[in-house]
């Protein structure tokens, strides 16, 4: 039985909503961040207009927090992991795109694996006396022909289970080195059903300590398999009639999810965090994306701006929608570490920011940290298929103000979000001063903060 990591977390919180008590308790919440593989802001209904439904997960935005205005630290995989890992943007720490072969990343100016030594949102908790878990894909090293990583322990996990993308696999679900194999012992559209099994087994044998779980399924990345029917149906498996399906599957089994919390007694003292690690693709003429500009491998909005939801009964109020706060996967690390009383490690220049009082419901908080993002700095990268949803590689967000341009400073692009959400108006030109001083920021920060091999 593979091992789960689960990192438990001291946390002071408040009576809110509609309890008539006013006392604050000390009680730790245990924290389980579900960060879904390649779900666009469209899939969820309680994000879209109706083409698919997601039932049990727009529970979760009803009984607690939906936020409109959350980016992923990159639109793809392995560096939006170490963004929500270190809250440090993932350039600073050499990986830029999926980690796949040792050739790859070396083509890609990556490392092969996240240094150990980089901030760890589950050591930090730990610190504070989480017992921590890792359940579900990791692709932060390991994998492929990289046989060298360190162990998911040495990022302060206590237990783990995870996928052919990370050292040390579960054998139960990795027959071969690929993402699913019809000679898996658990079949694919059960992978997420068997994730909530050993995340609930963990927290049955720790309730009585404060954790924290790593939940990070994959089913949703395709190829979409519904049933058995399907293995052979190639053709089929990155389509709209198989992804529905495959959607219905995994909102029915964060249901399951929620029903284990309730069956042991503590579903009112756990923080959930519901998100996606980059965007969608494809995304079906852009219905996945909420008709945003770009998709995953994208630095437009479809391929960074995600759903994000944060339900915790015990002080979250119920119903509630943030479309004022810009937050960001950086900045978990620091508003968590703020909520629990833990300390962030010294020598780290932290990217993100404490953003506890939004997190919470409280009230919308404002920035004062701009965020980068870096995707495509040469010809080995992926990118969306069509011209128009290609961004340049280098991207800021200040204000309600998104700039794109390439560290070579072509391609110059700025765009008023509050005006023009979906990028279709370039106002460079018009705001030659901010376009200016922007354009400078980035292109000086990836030069100075980009750590290559």
């Amino acid at each position: 039985m593979k091992h789960l990591i689960l990192a438990c977390i001291s946390l002071v919180f408040w009576s809110c909503g509609e309890s008539t008590s006013q006392e604050t308790t000390t009680a730790k919440p245990h924290i389980i961040i579900i960060y879904t593989d390649d779900m666009g802001i469209g899939d969820l209904s309680c994000y879209n207009s109706g083409w698919v439904t997601t039932p049990n997960i727009d529970k979760l935005a009803a009984n607690g927090l939906k936020f409109n205005q959350y980016y992923s630290a990159a639109p793809v995989c392995s560096p939006s992991r170490v963004g929500i890992t270190t809250g440090m943007f993932p350039t600073e720490w050499g990986i830029n795109t999926f980690l796949h072969s040792r050739k790859g990343n070396a083509n890609c100016e990556q490392f092969d694996y996240l240094d150990p030594a980089a901030p760890s949102m589950a050591r930090v908790l730990k610190t504070v006396g989480y017992k921590t878990s890792h359940v579900g894909k990791w692709h932060m090293g390991g994998g492929r022909d990289v046989d060298d990583a360190p162990q998911i322990t040495e990022y302060g996990f206590d237990e783990y289970t995870t996928t052919y993308e990370g050292p040390d696999p579960d054998q139960l679900i990795t027959a071969s080195n690929w993402i699913w194999s019809e000679k898996d012992s658990i079949e694919r559209w059960e992978r997420t059903g068997y994730f909530v099994d050993k995340t609930l087994d963990f927290l049955a044998r720790n309730k009585e300590q404060p954790c924290f779980v790593n939940f990070w399924p994959d089913d949703m990345h395709d190829p979409w398999i519904p049933n058995e029917e399907f293995y052979d149906q190639r053709d089929t498996w990155p389509s709209k009639p198989n992804f529905i399906p495959v959607l219905k599957e995994y909102d029915r089994q964060i249901g399951k999810l929620m029903a284990g919390l309730e069956e042991l007694g503590i579903a009112e003292n756990t923080m959930i965090i519901f998100t996606s690690d980059n965007g969608a693709y494809p995304t079906y003429e852009h219905i996945r994306t909420n008709s945003q500009r770009g998709s995953k491998n994208s630095l437009y909005e479809g391929g960074i701006r995600m759903p994000f939801i944060v339900s915790w009964p015990a002080a979250i109020q119920k119903d509630q929608t943030d479309s004022e706060t810009i937050i960001a996967a950086v900045d978990l690390l620091p508003s968590l570490a703020s909520l629990t009383g833990a300390q962030l490690p010294d020598g780290y220049a932290f990217s993100g920011q404490d953003l506890s009082t939004a997190l919470t419901g409280k009230s919308p908080q404002s920035r004062n940290k701009d965020l980068f993002w870096d995707f495509g700095r040469n010809e080995h990268f992926n990118r969306p298929r069509q011209p128009h949803h290609q961004s340049p590689h280098l991207a800021v967000r200040h204000e309600n103000w998104k700039l794109l341009v390439n560290s070579d400073s072509t391609q110059l692009e700025l765009y008023d979000l509050e005006k023009d959400i979906n990028e279709t108006t370039n106002v460079a030109d018009q705001q030659p001063q901010l376009a200016g001083k922007l354009s400078h920021e980035v292109i000086q920060w990836y030069w100075e903060k980009r750590k290559i091999r």
